[in-house]
């Protein structure tokens, strides 16, 4: 069975206070309504992040993730933040090669292969970005596009290591315009990661990587982009900006 996430990626959002009191609101409606085998992971800038990693020590299901790290473990890296730092204060999942990070940072495949590798080094979970922009799904080429994606920056990882990734699936020309991709293009591409990993990895472990859809999913369209059978749960943006909105995401999944 994979692990079932509903991750919120508040980008650069919330204050001090009030992302610890949006993180009490999650907190209080997961008591209130169990979410199940569901895990729920919150990743906000790095200034909740030590804070909320001692909220999420008081519940079974809330789990932390730091937005980016440096592919170094230290060193002369001013305004860096390693691995082994996110590690020491608790978090447990880092988002690598997200579609801001790889457009306004120019992040290379080579790059996140390193960044990869250095969250993995430090036994946290990488949540793998990848996604196609509008040139490209229009011109029908989406899954050569993503396939290279995984091949440049993940196929140096040895099986074990590849057991322990997620990906997240969005769709660049659906994240923050509102624009979604139809259930049946999810599981479309959803399924081709799955078949690329298993091209390389073997079905086996391609069938226990969680992939996650992350374009513009929201609690009106949450229940059907998740029908696909190879959705794992959301990599959510926007809506994980408000407690209900983002719990009625996880009540979807």
């Amino acid at each position: 069975m994979r692990d079932q996430i509903v991750a919120g990626n508040w980008k650069m959002n919330k204050d001090f206070d009030p992302g610890l009191l949006l993180v009490e609101e999650i907190q209080k409606m997961m008591s209130e309504e169990s979410p199940g085998a569901t895990k729920v992971v919150v990743a906000s800038p790095f200034i909740h992040l030590a804070r909320i990693s001692e909220m999420a020590s008081q519940s079974d299901a809330l789990y932390v993730a730091a937005q980016n790290c440096h592919p170094e473990s230290a060193g002369a890296y001013t305004g860096e933040i390693s691995a082994p730092m996110l590690k020491s204060i608790g978090v447990e999942y880092v988002i690598i090669g997200h579609s801001e990070r790889r457009e306004y940072f120019k992040e290379s495949h080579e790059l996140l292969a390193r960044k990869v590798k250095a969250v993995l080094d430090q036994d946290l979970i990488p949540i793998f970005c990848c996604g196609e922009p509008l040139a490209v799904r229009e011109s029908e080429q989406q899954g050569v596009f993503v396939n290279q994606q995984l091949s440049d920056s993940l196929f140096h990882l040895n099986p074990e290591s590849v057991r322990q990734l997620v990906i997240a699936y969005e769709p660049i020309w659906a994240i923050g315009t509102g624009k979604t991709a139809s259930s049946a293009q999810a599981q479309e591409m959803h399924a081709s990661i799955r078949q690329h990993l298993a091209e390389q990895y073997g079905k086996e472990i391609a069938n226990e990587v969680p992939i996650l859809y992350g374009g513009s999913c929201k609690p009106t369209n949450a229940e059907e982009v998740f029908s696909g059978p190879d959705v794992d749960g959301g990599l959510i943006g926007g809506a994980s900006l408000n407690a209900s909105d983002f719990m009625a995401i996880v009540r979807s999944l």
